[in-house]
């Protein structure tokens, strides 16, 4: 599978645990000129910008370790841009970060709420 096939893959699964818990999904795959937020998604309590990283094992490294501080301000960034294209303020939001270890067909679901 390419690492293109794989990541979506993993935005899919991602979607239907977010779910799963509960959330309401506003929007996937948000693109602007700089970049893309996989997942936006309201949890209940606050608006959630959330990355996905998939891997189809940890010989690299665990998916969450590909998540870097530089990653997380970009996150930052286009949430603020997408909160901008808003008609009504939302006065709080966060990132998320989820990683999908793709192992032996089960995909290993991990969940890092507010990261920084």
């Amino acid at each position: 599978m390419d690492t293109k096939t794989l990541g979506r893959r993993g935005e899919l699964i991602a979607v239907e645990h977010l779910i799963d818990q509960g959330w309401e999904i506003i929007a996937t795959n948000w693109r602007c000129r700089h970049g893309e937020i996989d997942v936006i998604a309201d949890d209940g309590d606050s608006l959630v910008f959330v990355e996905v990283k998939t891997r189809t094992s940890a010989r690299a490294g665990h998916p969450l370790e590909a998540v870097t501080a530089g990653k997380i301000a970009t996150m930052r960034g286009l949430a603020l841009r997408w909160l901008a294209e808003q008609p009504e303020w939302i006065p709080r939001f966060r990132i998320d970060v989820i990683g999908i270890l793709w192992n032996g067909g089960r995909p290993e679901i991990s969940h890092v709420r507010d990261a920084r």
